[in-house]
């Protein structure tokens, strides 16, 4: 009984990524970088764009994307035996395990099997409908999630996101032969908090270094994205679950996201 209910569990998973033209793993190779609000803000960039998109958080141990956009008191509705995602916008759907939890205080304590479990889960019990993107939000490091993600979602590309001190370049590097070691597309490395814009001079102060994410793609040959500077409004955002980009659009953090996703756009046409 088990190993049908898997074989069935595995066949909704391959209906659904049917309907799913591009497919994105973001994650890092340490935490702390800012890996979420890069793909919590991306994911909304894509949405802005006018495409249906996606958005899975496959942290399950630290599920933060509902809080930040805004939608950690909402659950997942059920349609003809399938889990609705939670809509954030128009265009933006998302997914993630804080919907399920009582009380968001709540710990997830799971080990490898049950979290690859979820995670197809995830994929499967859940009518995503017609998608643009998907976009999947990992924890940091090499682990069960990315690997999970990597077996389960053919053809997904990934995004590595590093910050410009040279411990997270390190680690940004691991990160980089994880992603060849599974055959994943690497789109390329995106500089998070790689400046701090003065709002009162307008001058630039790079707190954490600069350029280290450009060395690092350049010396592993693989695309570099853009830096996303160091904007107090994005903590703020966050933490009060108001959208970023939709509520800064002028800001210069804003235009270098709407740049990063022109260039996956353009790189994803070309191949």
């Amino acid at each position: 009984m088990e190993q049908q209910t898997l074989s069935e569990l595995d066949k909704r998973v391959s209906q659904n990524l049917a309907k799913i033209k591009n497919r994105i793993l973001i994650f890092s190779g340490k935490g702390g970088v800012g890996k979420s609000t890069v793909a919590a803000n991306l994911a909304l960039a894509l949405s802005e764009k006018g495409m249906q998109v996606g958005l899975l958080d496959v942290d399950i141990h630290g599920p933060n994307l509902a809080k930040m956009l805004g939608v950690e008191n909402e659950r997942m509705g059920i349609s003809e035996n399938y889990l609705l995602p939670v809509r954030v916008t128009e265009n933006l759907k998302l997914v993630s395990m804080a919907f399920l939890l009582e009380s968001p205080d709540l710990p997830v304590i799971w080990r490898g099997p049950m979290k690859m479990k979820a995670i197809q889960q995830f994929l499967g019990d859940v009518k995503w409908g017609e998608l643009d993107w998907l976009v999947v939000d990992s924890p940091p490091g090499t682990g069960d999630e990315p690997l999970s993600i990597a077996q389960l979602i053919p053809a997904t590309a990934a995004i590595i996101v590093t910050t410009p001190q040279e411990v997270s370049l390190l680690d940004s590097k691991k990160a980089v032969l994880f992603a060849r070691k599974l055959n994943l597309k690497i789109l390329g490395i995106i500089e998070n908090m790689s400046e701090f814009i003065c709002p009162y001079c307008g001058k630039r102060i790079d707190l954490f270094k600069k350029g280290g994410g450009e060395r690092a793609a350049k010396e592993l040959g693989v695309p570099f994205l853009g830096r996303i500077p160091i904007d107090p409004r994005i903590v703020e955002s966050g933490d009060s679950g108001e959208p970023f980009i939709l509520n800064q659009p002028d800001s210069e953090a804003t235009k270098a996201f709407n740049n990063i996703v022109e260039r996956i756009i353009n790189q994803l046409k070309k191949d």
